[in-house]
């Protein structure tokens, strides 16, 4: 809850002219109070996954096809921040006008790193020194903090995502480049990450590995 609420602030303290959505998937009473107490004063949307499935978090596909629907009523980019993610909202407009200006572009992603500045996962392939700060990438562009096109929105529709996977970074980053577009990494606009943050069960791997591999085939979590 400390996390989303430092997320949040960093994110709306400056400029809400952007609409701001957030796909609330099962979490605490505790955390979806103070998001409804608080959307006026942050200027965004709390839309409640309960609504719209029955499946436990997470809830990435709904996510996707509910925020797709949005971006395209209003026939604009969809922004992508994930819940453990720190970004400002100088960033998303730093990435809308490459978006923008880049015809090609499919998606638009910032590196990520960690408090110390440091690139880290899921981007370290971005550390070569022969990368420029802006690149197009043949590997995955993460949603951590990223930018999908309107061109792209307009020609793949998010209800043919595979009904049987949780994540899909790695689908849509094929997908971007099937349809003829570019990805690209943006390493002067980067944002902290902190791994693991928004899935809890995460922490397995390195409190109790022996379960947390159990959970993660066993319930074929993180499926990509």
């Amino acid at each position: 809850m400390k996390t989303t609420r430092a997320i949040i602030s960093l994110l709306r303290s400056n400029n809400q002219d952007i609409p701001y959505y957030i796909f609330d998937d099962f979490s605490s009473r505790e955390t979806r109070r103070w998001l409804e107490e608080n959307s006026k004063k942050y200027g965004y949307n709390v839309i409640g996954l309960e609504k719209h499935t029955k499946k436990s978090s997470p809830n990435y596909r709904t996510t996707l096809v509910l925020a797709q629907k949005i971006a395209l009523e209003n026939g604009s980019h969809l922004a992508i921040v994930e819940s453990d993610v720190f970004t400002e909202n100088e960033t998303i407009i730093g990435l809308t006008k490459l978006a923008n200006e880049l015809p090609d572009a499919g998606l638009i992603g910032s590196v990520t790193v960690d408090e110390d500045g440091e690139i880290n996962f899921p981007y370290t392939y971005a550390t070569a020194i022969d990368k420029p700060s802006i690149f197009a990438s043949a590997k995955t562009v993460s949603f951590c903090c990223t930018v999908i096109s309107l061109r792209l929105l307009e020609q793949f529709d998010f209800n043919e995502l595979p009904m049987k996977m949780d994540w899909f970074d790695v689908y849509i980053s094929r997908k971007s480049r099937q349809l003829g577009f570019s990805n690209y990494v943006v390493k002067n606009l980067p944002v902290i990450h902190k791994p693991h943050s928004s899935r809890p069960w995460k922490h397995l791997k390195y409190k109790n590995p022996i379960l947390y591999y159990l959970k993660k085939f066993i319930l074929r979590r993180d499926r990509i």
